[in-house]
C-alpha cells in the first residue's frame, strides 16, 4: 500500500466501559490503517468490538465509555486533524461531511417524524448549502442511484411505511450524499435482498474508484465480503487476531478462530444436518464435520416422510391490499396488491423457504398468514380451521400456537421492559398455572438456549447488540412452545458464528417437536439449508416454487436465476 494516500490511522485504540463487575475492555489496543481507493472489511462476532471501532471514529461513543489510549489521524489533502482530539463543533464539520456512516438499524437511526426526503435533503442543506428545491432534486437522484422504486412516493413516505431494505437504502443515499472521503458501512446491506445488495456494493466500489475514497466495510457476511473487501482484518473480544489481504484471509486463514468463521457459513453446494460452530471447529475433534452431510437417500426419506404428515397450514388464493395513496382526510384513495392470489401448503414438520426482492410481498404475506394485518380475499386454514375472518378474541387460542420473530428486534421490544420479563411476558397469558419463579427458570433456559446468559435476564434492548437482541426476540416467540413460526429475516443481522447456532436450534427444535417454519430471507445459502421447499415471490405473486435443491440448481423462472446469480461468490470461503 505504499503507492497508496493514507486516509486513516488508528494507533493503539483501547476503550473501556464500567460494570458491576469492573472494567469491562471494549477495545485492546487495536490499530490499522486505511488508505484511499480502498475497502478494509471488518469481521468478527457479535461484541468483538466491530461497531465500538466505527464509533470511535467518529466519536460518537457512548457517554460512559473510558477513553483509555490511542488515537485516530483522518488524513485529508488539506490538513491531517486527529479526532480525538476535535471540539464538538470542528466534529460537526467532519461528521456526514468527510466522513459518513451507515449504520446497522435503519428503523432507529431514522427520524421517525420526519418524511424519508426530508431527513436527507436536510444533509444536503446543511453541509452543501443547496436549496430546498435544489436539495429535493439530488435526494430523488440519490434514491434512484440506490434502486429505489417510486422515488416520489419514496420522499414523501415516513420510515414506517417503507420496508426494512427500503430504509436501508435510504441510509445508504444519506451517507453517500455529500460524497465524503471516507465511509464506514456497519452492516449496511444485512436487511437487502441479493439483487438490490449486489447493486449497493457495485454503487461502493464505482464510488471508492471515482472518487478515490476509503470504504470502512463491517460485516458479518463473509460472502459479501469476498465481493468487496481489499484488505481484511479479524475481531476477536476487542483484539485485532488476524489481518491481511481478502484472499490470504478467506482462502487461507491461519488463526483458529478465522477458520471457524469460515467454516460456519452454510455452505450451497451441500446439504447439512447441521452447522458447525465455532466451538466445534476449535475443539478436539475426533469426528470430520463431513458426518454431517445428507446422504441423498437419507433426504429423500426425510422428504417422503415429511409428505405423511398432516397439513398444519393451507392457504388458498390469499389476496392482501394495502392503500398507497390517501386523501386529505387520511382516506384511501388507490390500493396496492401487496399479495395477489398466493396458494400453498405446509405439512407438520416442514420449513418453507420465501424468497424474493425487497418489496414482493414476503413480509406482508407473513404477517397476514397470522392475522397481523387483515387479507381482502382467499383462505387461511390452520390445522383445518378456517382463521380468516376469525376477530381478536377468537384468534386467541392460535395466538399460542402461530407465532412470529420479526425483522427489526429493536422496534419489537419494549425498550421500558427488562428482556427477561418481556420473554416471560407471554407465559403469564398462555400457561398461567406457572409459577413467578418457574418462569423465570425456564426464561433463563430459553436465554441460554439462543445463547445468551443467565444474567443478561435484567438487561434493557438498549444494552444489547443488534444481533443479540435478534436472539432474544427467537427466545420470546419460543416461549410458549408454538407450532408454527414465522422467521421474518430472523438471522440477517447475527454474525455467522451465532447464525449457525440459531439455525441449528430452530432444526434441533423442528426435529424434536415437529415445529414447522415459514423462513423469510434473501440470505438464499441460509434458505436453502433450513427449508425443505422453496416459494419465490415477485410483485405478490409466488412466480416459482419446489424442492429447494432443485429450485437452486434449476430455476425456472429468469426471476429465480437472477436471484441465484446475484449471491455472493463464496469461492474464496474456506
Amino acid at each position: 500500500m505504499s503507492d497508496q494516500q493514507k486516509l486513516l490511522s488508528v494507533s493503539q485504540l483501547a476503550i473501556s466501559f464500567p460494570t458491576a463487575d469492573g472494567e469491562l475492555k471494549a477495545l485492546k489496543g487495536s490499530s490499522f490503517d486505511l488508505y484511499r481507493g480502498e475497502v478494509l472489511g471488518i469481521v468478527g462476532e457479535s461484541g468483538s468490538g466491530k461497531s465500538m471501532t466505527a464509533l470511535s471514529i467518529l466519536q460518537l461513543l457512548p457517554s460512559s465509555a473510558i477513553w483509555k489510549s490511542g488515537s485516530i489521524d483522518l488524513c485529508l489533502e488539506e490538513d491531517s486533524l486527529r479526532v480525538n482530539e476535535l471540539s464538538p463543533k470542528e466534529l460537526q464539520g467532519i461528521r456526514g461531511n468527510r466522513v459518513s456512516m451507515i449504520f446497522q438499524d435503519p428503523m432507529s437511526s431514522l427520524n421517525p417524524v420526519h418524511t424519508c426526503g426530508q431527513q436527507v435533503a436536510e444533509v444536503l442543506i446543511l453541509h452543501k448549502g443547496l436549496s430546498a428545491k435544489a436539495a429535493k432534486s439530488k435526494v430523488c437522484e440519490l434514491f434512484e442511484q440506490v434502486q429505489l422504486p417510486d422515488v416520489e412516493r419514496i420522499y414523501q413516505a415516513y420510515p414506517h411505511q417503507l420496508s426494512g431494505g427500503q430504509k436501508q437504502r435510504i441510509m445508504i443515499a444519506m451517507a453517500i450524499a455529500t460524497t465524503p472521503d471516507l465511509i464506514i458501512a456497519d452492516e449496511p446491506t444485512t436487511s437487502l435482498d441479493v439483487t438490490v445488495q449486489q447493486e449497493i456494493l457495485k454503487l461502493l466500489l464505482d464510488l471508492k474508484v471515482e472518487l478515490n475514497i476509503g470504504v470502512l466495510f463491517i460485516s458479518h457476511d463473509l460472502g459479501v465480503i469476498s465481493e468487496i473487501a481489499d484488505r481484511v482484518l479479524v475481531m476477536r473480544k476487542g483484539e485485532i487476531v488476524e489481518r491481511g489481504t481478502k484472499v490470504e484471509i478467506l482462502k487461507h486463514p491461519k488463526h483458529p478462530y478465522t477458520q471457524g468463521l469460515l467454516a460456519c457459513r452454510p455452505p450451497l453446494g451441500r446439504r447439512l444436518r447441521r452447522l458447525p460452530t465455532i466451538s466445534d471447529f476449535q475443539a478436539e475433534q475426533t469426528h470430520s464435520p463431513d458426518a454431517w452431510i445428507y446422504k441423498p437417500t437419507e433426504y429423500r426419506a426425510h422428504l417422503e416422510k415429511l409428505e405423511e404428515n398432516p397439513t398444519i397450514l393451507e392457504v388458498q388464493d390469499l389476496q392482501t391490499w394495502y392503500p398507497s395513496k390517501k386523501n386529505f382526510w387520511g382516506r384511501p384513495l388507490e390500493y396496492v396488491k401487496a399479495v395477489d392470489g398466493v396458494s400453498f401448503q405446509i405439512k407438520s414438520g416442514e420449513s418453507i423457504g420465501l424468497v424474493g426482492e425487497s418489496g414482493c410481498g414476503k413480509t406482508t404475506l407473513g404477517k397476514t398468514l397470522i392475522k397481523l394485518i387483515q387479507s381482502r380475499h382467499g383462505q387461511i386454514l390452520f390445522e383445518g380451521t378456517d382463521i380468516t375472518d376469525l376477530d381478536e378474541q377468537q384468534m386467541r387460542p392460535f395466538r399460542k400456537k402461530m407465532q412470529i420473530v420479526f425483522q427489526d428486534p429493536f422496534a419489537s421490544l419494549n425498550p421500558r421492559k427488562m428482556i427477561g420479563h418481556a420473554i416471560a411476558e407471554p407465559m403469564e397469558q398462555y400457561f398461567s398455572s406457572l409459577s413467578a419463579t418457574a418462569r423465570k427458570e425456564k426464561t433463563i433456559q430459553l436465554l441460554e438456549k439462543v445463547g445468551l446468559e443467565a444474567d443478561h435476564f435484567f438487561r434493557y434492548p438498549h444494552e444489547f447488540s443488534g444481533g443479540q437482541r435478534q436472539r432474544i426476540a427467537i427466545a420470546r416467540a419460543l416461549a410458549v412452545e408454538p407450532e408454527f413460526l414465522i422467521c421474518d429475516e430472523s438471522v440477517s443481522s447475527l454474525d455467522v458464528s451465532v447464525q449457525a447456532q440459531i439455525l441449528n436450534l430452530l432444526t434441533e427444535l423442528r426435529e424434536e417437536s415437529g415445529l414447522s417454519y415459514i423462513f423469510i430471507s434473501h440470505d438464499l445459502s441460509v434458505v436453502k439449508f433450513m427449508a425443505d421447499r422453496m416459494l419465490v415471490m415477485k410483485d405478490g405473486k409466488v412466480v416459482e416454487q419446489g424442492l429447494a435443491d432443485e429450485v437452486y440448481l434449476r430455476p425456472k423462472t429468469a426471476y429465480t436465476k437472477k436471484l441465484i446469480e446475484a449471491i455472493p461468490d463464496s469461492s474464496l470461503a474456506f
